[in-house]
């Protein structure tokens, strides 16, 4: 009898008349006896009466009260059955922010992809040039990218990231926790994967010796990085499916501090984001360019400052990570910064092979004009040796009245002539080819296409 009598001041504090909904009434009676009998403890101590469902819905001291008990009294399972049922019939709104995540990473996803096809389609069929090794490793991070993509869409999404984990079946909780686990471990893949391309691209484009070292010496450190991570996370709970299932108490299991785990390689990434920065910026002021040209140059490679600051609001969101007792829902931020994060990355790491595409396909907007006007083209004309400003017109009797032939030559005199073979930057798909260093490392080298004559 006083079971049912529990079960009748439940009702009547969750829908107010037990005569009003049927519906209500059979809900209430699947709920556990520990979840009523924390509810009449909290109610004795509340002044709101069993029948005032407002009251009850809007006593925050009292929903706290009952919640604790709960956590306390019934098993996992049950405190969220209880929960979704108190929610549902206090009418609180229902979160989900999976069609926002849904937006960003499929639009992403797509910009970055296209970043790195065009990157590589531009040098493999237009200027038809080989592949570096920062290249295969872009290919790399689109490949392990791609399969992420698809698993926060076709699995993180169905199984509930972004909304409240009461307001979802168990076993989309444990498959949630599942593609969690594999994102975690490509995520570290990725990051060290994306960070090769990048270094390797340094060790393009920088000839010095000095900086060359310190590029190898870092490459080998994102490479012990990398793995260290990738291996940590593969092996973080004993069993491994202890990670996913761990939520609900009913298994056994140890883990390693999976908090620890996140933030490590967080603040990792990030001084390692600063450091590879400060790379390419150090090596400024050996650039035989103008201020502005240094200027522009210096801003490309800044562009990959956002993703240190992508980096840093994602530890932000690692605050709650590992511990939360909404996952689902708090670890939103989470994948949500770390799919923005490796994208704008991609895309940062293509930025100098897409301002050569444009340059080529659009010149008159992001090329450069050649400026002709200095003395010596306006004494000697143009560089191709054509009329130009600044060159004598021709004139057959004015030519030959001093000596000289049709085109202006001295009749009486040696013209020694040399050609040389001219190649455009883009030819050898080396984005940054037009910028020379000063030094011994930045001298350019003879075409081994040139040749002379000598004309009498």
């Amino acid at each position: 009898m006083r079971g049912a009598g529990f079960l009748l001041v439940l009702l009547s504090i969750v829908s107010g008349t037990v005569a009003q909904n049927s519906s209500l009434s059979a809900a209430i009676a699947t709920l556990p006896p520990c979840a009523v009998q924390c509810l009449k403890t909290s109610l004795a101590d509340s002044s709101c009466q069993p029948t005032d469902q407002a009251c009850i819905c809007t006593d925050t001291k009292l929903l706290g009260s009952v919640e604790a008990c709960v956590l306390q009294a019934c098993t996992i399972k049950q405190g969220l059955a209880t929960k979704n049922t108190t929610m549902t019939t206090c009418g609180a709104p229902i979160r989900n922010r999976g069609p926002l995540f849904k937006r960003i990473n499929i639009t992403f996803g797509v910009l970055s992809s296209f970043f790195v096809m065009s990157r590589l389609a531009y040098k493999s069929f237009v200027t038809i040039s080989e592949l570096g090794l920062d290249d295969y490793f872009i290919l790399a991070t689109l490949i392990a990218g791609v399969p992420q993509t698809i698993i926060s869409d076709r699995g993180l999404l169905p199984n509930g990231i972004g909304r409240d984990i009461w307001t979802l079946k168990v076993s989309q909780i444990t498959d949630f926790l599942m593609y969690f686990y594999i994102m975690e471990v490509m995520y570290f893949a990725i990051v060290a994967i994306l960070k090769m391309s990048l270094l390797f691209f340094y060790r393009r484009i920088f000839p010095g010796v000095a900086v060359r070292k310190v590029i190898l010496a870092t490459i080998i450190f994102n490479a012990l990085y990398g793995i260290t991570f990738v291996i940590a996370a593969l092996s973080q709970c004993q069993p491994l499916s202890y990670y996913w299932t761990n939520w609900d108490g009913e298994h056994e299991g140890t883990c390693i501090n999976i908090n620890a785990l996140g933030w490590a390689n967080a603040a990792v990434s990030i001084a390692l984001d600063i450091w590879m920065l400060a790379i390419p910026l150090s090596q400024l002021i050996h650039l035989k360019l103008a201020w502005r040209k240094k200027i522009g140059v210096a801003a490309m490679f800044c562009v990959g400052f956002f993703v240190t600051i992508v980096s840093a609001l994602r530890l932000q969101s690692l605050i709650h990570f590992g511990k939360s007792m909404n996952p689902t829902w708090d670890q939103w931020d989470v994948i949500n910064w770390s799919t923005i994060e490796i994208n704008v990355g991609i895309m940062c790491a293509c930025m100098p092979a897409m301002r050569v595409i444009l340059v080529r396909f659009f010149p008159k907007v992001f090329g450069t004009t050649d400026n002709r006007s200095n003395q010596y083209y306006a004494k000697y004309g143009s560089r191709s040796g054509a009329p130009g400003k600044g060159t004598a017109p021709s004139n057959g009797g004015l030519s030959s009245a001093l000596g000289r032939d049709k085109n202006g030559r001295d009749k009486h005199t040696i013209t020694f002539t040399k050609t040389f073979e001219v190649s455009h930057a883009d030819k050898d798909g080396d984005e940054i080819g037009l910028v020379s260093l000063d030094g011994d490392s930045g001298k350019a080298k003879p075409k081994s296409g040139s040749s002379s004559s000598v004309s009498l």
